[in-house]
């Protein structure tokens, strides 16, 4: 029997038991941590209408067309401010790494997040968005 497929997130479970569980809409991240993974996995997976949903209204665009050739491959969440279960603001800082091609590089955010709804939604960039 094949192993589960890994959660591209980086964290140590299954797909289908991490942030596919968020993408199916069977539960929602319970942090904007877990939010900014799940839309990692998202790209990763090719997901667009996770990424729409999982988006604040007054930033989402009208589209999101994903660029097949561009594979997200790694996530580093280098810091987190608040975000948890019981707050309704958070910011995560991460870097997400990404091949296109045989060009290899990574972006680097510092996203900010809220509640909509009762559920964490990202708003977008607390600062300049860094590509290496």
């Amino acid at each position: 029997m094949p192993s589960p497929r890994p959660c591209p997130c980086g964290l140590p479970a299954a797909y289908a038991d991490c942030c596919g569980r968020f993408h199916s809409g069977a539960q929602q991240a319970p942090t904007a941590e877990l939010l900014m993974r799940s839309r990692f996995s998202a790209f990763a997976v090719g997901d667009t209408a996770y990424l729409m949903r999982s988006w604040h209204s007054s930033t989402r665009p009208d589209g999101l067309e994903l660029d097949p050739a561009q594979r997200w491959e790694r996530l580093e969440i280098l810091g987190t401010e608040r975000g948890g279960m019981f707050e309704t603001e958070g910011a995560v800082e991460f870097r997400a790494y990404y091949r296109e091609g045989r060009h290899a590089g990574s972006l680097h955010e510092n996203s900010s997040f809220t509640r909509e709804g009762g559920a964490w939604v990202y708003v977008g960039p607390l600062s300049p968005v860094s590509f290496d």
